[in-house]
């Protein structure tokens, strides 16, 4: 197949008035508009182009959802160890209740813990905390996975329009020779081709884009791992104090 490269060189090795010819031939090739593109790929563009605005949406939704702000919020740490360690239980819990977050649900389980029993033990209270900070940690990093599925299932909605379109190709062939034209045949060729280009298109990105989110809910973790140390250490020392 020329090149436009190719295409160009040759005409330049013409005579002037076939040089003028060549050119307006050249431009009066037909070339393929991106509405003629995703007719050639079939109903699996549509497929194809909803993944893509989910995989859009999912992209705002986390870069919304995993920040430091929302997961483990600084004025919410300072606050509730501040008032942890005065003793101030129940303003602490209003602090939680007000400002929710994966932060508050680890603080709001030890809270509820130590009020419950009279003499709270403190390795059991943090295994109550590290359960619901686990349980936490997993939502996060679970959500990313969709970004995963996205990326797997997109090249394999592109390969099912690569078959779709080869066997389109050979069916004209199979079928009855004197079908075989040319259109036909490049019309199953272009729908393997566009629906397969399109697959890596939806899937390369989302395949990124999870490995990002997937790093930064691992980051924002450990900082609620770390922030929750320091709300068992507050909640520790306040009960010492008062016994």
């Amino acid at each position: 197949m020329w090149t436009a490269a190719a295409a160009t060189w040759l005409v330049g090795a013409l005579p002037a008035a076939a040089q003028a010819a060549a050119t307006a031939a050249i431009d009066e090739v037909p070339r393929l508009s991106w509405q003629a593109v995703v007719e050639n790929g079939g109903w699996l563009m549509l497929v194809l182009a909803a993944m893509s605005l989910i995989t859009v949406a999912f992209v705002i939704y986390f870069v919304v959802i995993l920040r430091v702000g929302t997961v483990a919020p600084r004025p919410l740490y300072r606050e509730l160890v501040e008032k942890l360690r005065a003793g101030d239980i129940d303003e602490a819990r209003k602090a939680c209740e007000y400002r929710p977050s994966p932060l508050a649900a680890v603080t709001l389980v030890a809270i509820d813990y130590v009020r419950s029993v009279k003499h709270p033990d403190g390795m059991l209270l943090k295994d109550v905390m590290q359960g619901e900070g686990s349980r936490q940690a997993e939502a996060l990093e679970m959500q990313t996975g969709y970004l995963l599925d996205i990326a797997v299932i997109a090249p394999m909605v592109g390969l099912l329009g690569t078959v779709f379109g080869m066997l389109r190709a050979f069916s004209a062939v199979a079928l009855d020779i004197a079908q075989a034209r040319p259109m036909v045949l490049a019309g199953g060729v272009s729908q393997a081709l566009v629906t397969t280009a399109f697959g890596l298109i939806v899937g390369i990105p989302a395949m990124i884009f999870y490995a990002y989110f997937r790093r930064r809910a691992g980051t924002l973790v450990s900082q609620l791992e770390a922030a929750s140390t320091d709300i068992l250490t507050a909640l520790l020392s306040s009960k010492a104090e008062t016994e």
